[in-house]
């Protein structure tokens, strides 16, 4: 009895410690995976393969679960095999992830690692899936070996023979020539590579898919060599230009427009790659472009853009894309580009221009003219809602596509050297199809990078892929259609650099305030800051007045000279036709009567007001409630001088200096 007695407390003690160790114990991989919901598509996957089971029960392990969203987007082959995929024979950490890791594949095919910087910290792929890392969770298994779990959010795609379960192929874990060697063995869809394969044979470049290493290789499909001629213009530095050494870049893994040197990288011949991304609907479309910077006799500077027509091949030595068309080869008229493909980076410009019908003048000169440069808006940028307005309009449409075509080639570091050579007094202008209308240019400057922008009818543009070569010139796309406003005039104003001057002049009162409203429309002659500069070195004084809280009402009144308010906005032409050069028009302004006269010489326009000529620097720079006419001087009579030279000496910290200086900095620094 007392054995009995003194026994239940035991028992109840042992219990008790039991499901405390328990409790205490840390969950096994295998127990992770079933309670974690999210990965029931994984673990369902798992459990159906006998090799993965053994080693998830034996064996220490790396284990790359795809979560359940990831195997619904997913639409290759679902063979029990594809789970060794994911798995690996060693426990390796993400702290301890190299730049690969061998899998339980057939052939124990590698896995790439990339570490890719964002916005301060590190994202981490495993081929072109994500690693979500803080969902990694670490484990030992029931027999004491260590295993590691990443949650990724793409299933991994080996490259395998046709249909599942297939083993036609003769080669596992091929390497990127192998796979040229044998790409009909393998499941690539209804893609073909002979023509490629044909000439690597013919010009003996085999050794440069065949290096071992980490690289990435572009291999263009059968369809890309339409014409036939294309094969001609193949040597081996092209093939060298499809070869990117020392790095392994997954599309998703890797940052858009960062530049690598090809193999095609020399004294001579100079060839980057970069990839970028488009939106075409509601489909992302990956391009890869080749840019060769320095050229030869054979091999002309310039982009080629190829979309890439099936992504992410993984092989031993690296990753293979399959592309549309060669690469370095430029072949194709500028209309041909824009034609070339259905869903075409241009498509929607294409399709514009063909509304106008097939003989319409726009499209007979890009299939003629022999030395242009087309300035393209993007797929995107045609459906802004006031863009779609102008289309229907095609009197309207055919002024708006001439004002995108510039008679010259023109690639981008030609106007960039154009415009440094401008001075800081000016920007690089060129003439468009359309008549006496004009593209104004500028550089950005974000420390070695440059952006260019492009100006046309008021709208200024992005250019977002440059340089697109072409037989009889240059494509730059851009991503706005120029000529169609999307700014009010106070916007314009706020934003254009040209106009900081005026514009911060237009603050004392609140002049500025009523340039965005929508119930008139304004004609506003605007001094550019040069003319200011020229302004303040003739009248110092009268100048350093004009920023003084005291003369702000009087500030005030010489702005509004410069403002036409009606219920219509004056292009130069039409002042032109109301005033000529014997002829004033009056125009009316809420300070006083202004008085015009307009001329035309040397394709630049003049308005002569009190008795002074002024040169019309931009003309006709539209807003969608009125026009601006950015001007080489402003209108200010002798008496505003004498009243604001005679006024007391105010303290002054030379705010044209101040207002200029991002302006004048970015010059000297693009010089």
């Amino acid at each position: 009895m007392f054995v009995i007695t003194m026994g239940a407390p035991l028992v109840l003690l042992l219990v008790m410690c039991a499901g405390s160790l328990a409790a205490d114990r840390k969950m096994t991989i295998a127990e992770k995976l079933r309670q974690d919901a999210d990965l029931s598509q994984f673990l369902s996957l798992l459990e159906r393969n006998a090799v993965a089971n053994t080693s998830l029960q034996y064996r220490q392990m790396t284990m790359f679960a795809p979560t359940n969203e990831a195997f619904q987007r997913y639409n290759g082959d679902m063979d029990d095999s594809l789970v060794l995929y994911h798995i690996s024979n060693l426990a390796t950490t993400l702290s301890n992830l190299d730049y690969a890791i061998s899998s339980e594949f057939d052939g124990n095919p590698p896995l790439w690692v990339t570490r890719r910087r964002d916005h301060m910290h590190d994202d981490i792929y495993v081929n072109n899936a994500k690693v979500y890392i803080s969902r990694s969770y670490q484990a030992f298994n029931g027999n004491g070996k260590r295993q590691v779990l990443h949650v990724i959010d793409q299933v991994l795609q080996p490259l395998q023979p046709h249909g599942p379960g297939s083993s036609s192929s003769s080669v596992y874990n091929p390497n990127a020539y192998q796979f040229l060697e044998h790409s009909d063995e393998f499941n690539i869809g209804q893609h073909r590579l002979r023509s490629f394969r044909q000439k690597m044979n013919q010009l003996q470049k085999k050794e440069v898919f065949n290096a071992d290493g980490r690289n990435t290789f572009f291999i263009p499909v059968d369809e890309g060599f339409k014409p036939t001629t294309r094969s001609d213009l193949i040597d081996g530095k092209v093939i060298d230009g499809h070869v990117i050494p020392r790095h392994v870049l997954f599309t998703k893994a890797t940052h858009d427009d960062k530049e690598y040197e090809t193999l095609a990288f020399s004294d001579n011949v100079k060839v980057i790659i970069s990839f970028s991304t488009a939106m075409n609907g509601n489909e992302e479309i990956t391009y890869v472009k080749s840019n060769t910077v320095a050229g030869d006799a054979k091999h002309s500077r310039g982009v080629v853009l190829a979309d890439i027509v099936k992504a992410n091949i993984p092989v031993k030595n690296g990753v293979v894309h399959l592309i549309q068309r060669p690469l370095m080869v430029v072949d194709t008229s500028v209309i041909d580009f824009l034609k070339e493909k259905d869903d075409g980076p241009l498509c929607k410009f294409y399709e514009v221009i063909m509304d106008l019908g097939a003989n319409n003048p726009f499209l007979q000169e890009l299939t003629m003219a022999k030395d242009i440069t087309l300035f393209a808006p993007s797929n995107e940028a045609w459906k802004e809602l006031s863009v779609q307005n102008i289309i229907r309009n095609h009197q309207k449409l055919r002024d708006i596509l001439n004002l995108h075509l510039v008679r010259e080639r023109l690639p981008m570091d030609a106007i960039i050297h154009n415009n440094m050579n401008q001075g800081p007094e000016s920007i690089y202008q060129a003439p468009t199809a359309s008549l006496r209308k004009y593209l104004y240019f500028n550089v950005l400057m974000h420390g070695h990078n440059q952006t260019l922008t492009v100006e046309g009818g008021g709208v200024n543009a992005t250019v977002t892929q440059p340089n697109i070569a072409a037989t009889n010139g240059f494509v730059h796309i851009i991503d706005r259609v120029l000529g169609v406003p999307y700014t009010t005039v106070y916007e314009k104003m706020k934003t254009d650099p040209m106009l900081n001057v005026t514009y911060n002049l237009g603050k004392r009162q609140m002049f500025n305030h009523q340039l965005n409203e929508m119930e008139h429309r304004y004609t506003y002659f605007v001094p550019r800051d040069h003319a200011w500069l020229k302004f303040q070195i003739r009248h110092p004084s009268a100048f350093k007045a004009l920023f003084t809280e005291k003369f702000g009402y009087f500030t005030k009144q010489i702005l509004e000279r410069h403002l036409i308010r009606a219920e219509r906005a004056y292009t130069v032409s039409d002042l032109k036709l109301l005033a000529n050069e014997t002829h004033p028009f009056v125009l009316p302004t809420s300070r006083d009567p202004l008085r015009l006269r307009v001329k035309e010489s040397d394709k630049n326009y003049y308005v002569e007001w009190n008795g002074h000529w002024i040169h019309v620097f931009r003309p006709d720079v539209e807003c969608t409630n009125g026009i601006i006419h950015v001007i080489d001087g402003p209108f200010i009579l002798d008496a505003d001088i004498r009243a604001t030279g005679s006024a007391d000496n105010v303290h002054f910290t030379y705010a044209l200096w101040i207002l200029l200086l991002p302006f004048i900095f970015t010059r000297i620094v693009g010089n």
